[in-house]
């Protein structure tokens, strides 16, 4: 059996691989491991727990309160709010642990087990593993008042936006922004946060129905949001995943504005402020060669990670580093934020426009891509890639051709079954051509049986 934790807390298609049983496992395992590492400090513990819109967020919901509160822990239920507003109240209200329930960008049918500690931060491997370890294991069950209360908290999501809209000094007045919540868990606090903050709101894909999260819209689906941003005349157009952890955009123009994009407009605004500490941007090897040479050409240094908000975190915080993201919109910025945090994320790029008078295109433009293609293989052995000597020899070749005038990634992905095949070019015939080759060898020599 494979590690039951992924890159980002457990995942898999709800109610076959994420079941109740697992979960109320799940929660009463991480109870005890946390409890015996010392988070709980001798008091009584109290956790959090929040979900995106999926329908079966509710069931797992109950099973996870239910799993904590038998293991004497009290829970507050916030309901539907973005996985980095579980992770803010988790610290704000000096709870002891954080669950959130989701599947971020996958579709409707999966769903996912996220754990936060102390402070809103995420679970170490050693952690995990020890959770992993504890399911299922025999325990003395607490009885009569040693048992958890489980209580609402309808106000969670307001104190949310308020904290959101407190975190810039410059109004949004006169910044008509579209902003796609993919009917998922930012429907309310998004548009809110940047209402409050002065910006006239289109919302679109903000009626979520328990099945449409995701459905051809959000970050994964811009087609909609281009659309919106050219038919309202506005400035910007926001993109969030199912729990709104990530931010992507658009121009006016209808240009797409990615997370490499969006990293560069934030390390220059605080680079120019004299506050992103060491100089330097944390990133991943998926970002773009345009984004590193950009960077570059501005003196910030640029600190390359592993594939993962995860790792991203890891290395800000032993780096002291303020600002990290990835490709796909994930951007942490741990002056105000333990996580990425897509509405945090919207609403700064906004106060940089609004604070330079610059369209989104023009602060976008100093990020010269190279065009990039990603093909997902599936059906294959993610962890085959080194033992395979006719994959290592494709993988040589195009490196070969390239020349250094591009780079190749493969990579198995940790939050699905495929491995990735990333391929930057100077043209985007020749990143196809040479993404289509790799992605064909890769499927003929690591097909499952």
């Amino acid at each position: 059996m494979g590690r039951l934790f992924g890159t980002d807390g457990v995942r898999g298609l709800a109610n076959r691989d994420i079941t109740a049983e697992l979960a109320v496992d799940l929660a009463v395992a991480a109870a005890h491991v946390l409890g015996d590492v010392g988070a709980f400090d001798g008091h009584r513990p109290r956790a959090v727990v929040g979900r995106d819109t999926r329908a079966s967020g509710e069931f797992l919901e109950a099973a996870v309160v239910a799993g904590l509160a038998s293991a004497g822990v009290d829970v507050t239920v916030v309901g539907v709010l973005p996985t980095p507003a579980v992770a803010w109240l988790t610290a704000a209200l000096d709870a002891d642990l954080g669950v959130m329930l989701s599947a971020s960008h996958n579709p409707m049918p999966d769903n996912g087990i996220k754990f936060f500690t102390r402070g809103g931060h995420k679970l170490g491997d050693d952690i995990e593993d020890a959770i992993e370890r504890r399911i299922g294991e025999r325990w003395e069950r607490p009885t009569g008042t040693g048992v958890g209360r489980i209580s609402h908290d309808p106000l969670a999501g307001s104190r949310y936006v308020d904290f959101l809209a407190g975190t810039v000094d410059v109004s949004l007045t006169g910044l008509r922004v579209v902003v796609d919540c993919a009917n998922g868990a930012a429907f309310d606090v998004g548009p809110q946060t940047l209402a409050r903050a002065g910006a006239e709101v289109v919302a679109i894909h903000a009626t979520p129905d328990g099945w449409n999260i995701n459905q051809d819209c959000g970050s994964t689906h811009l087609e909609s949001l281009i659309a919106a941003v050219r038919e309202n005349g506005a400035d910007a157009g926001i993109a969030h995943d199912g729990d709104a952890d990530r931010c992507l955009a658009v121009a006016a123009d209808g240009s797409v504005i990615d997370g490499d994009h969006i990293l560069a407009i934030l390390a220059t605004a605080l680079s120019d402020r004299g506050q992103l500490a060491e100089n330097t941007v944390v990133t991943t090897v998926m970002a773009n060669l345009g984004f590193k040479l950009a960077m570059e050409s501005s003196g910030i240094v640029v600190s390359e990670t592993a594939v993962g908000d995860r790792y991203v975190l890891e290395q800000m915080r032993a780096g002291g580093y303020v600002l990290g993201g990835e490709q796909s919109g994930h951007v942490v910025m741990t002056d105000f934020a333990t996580t990425g945090d897509g509405v945090l994320t919207a609403l700064h790029v906004l106060a940089q426009m609004a604070r330079t008078g610059k369209s989104l295109a023009e602060l976008a433009s100093s990020v010269d891509k190279l065009p990039q293609i990603l093909v997902n293989v599936g059906g294959v052995n993610k962890s085959g890639i080194e033992g395979s000597a006719v994959v290592q020899q494709v993988l040589r070749d195009a490196e070969t051709e390239l020349a250094g005038r591009g780079r190749v990634l493969l990579r198995p992905s940790g939050t699905e079954p495929v491995i990735r095949v990333m391929v930057e070019a100077p043209t985007t015939e020749d990143a196809e051509r040479l993404a289509g080759a790799i992605a064909a060898v890769v499927s003929a020599e690591l097909t499952l049986d």
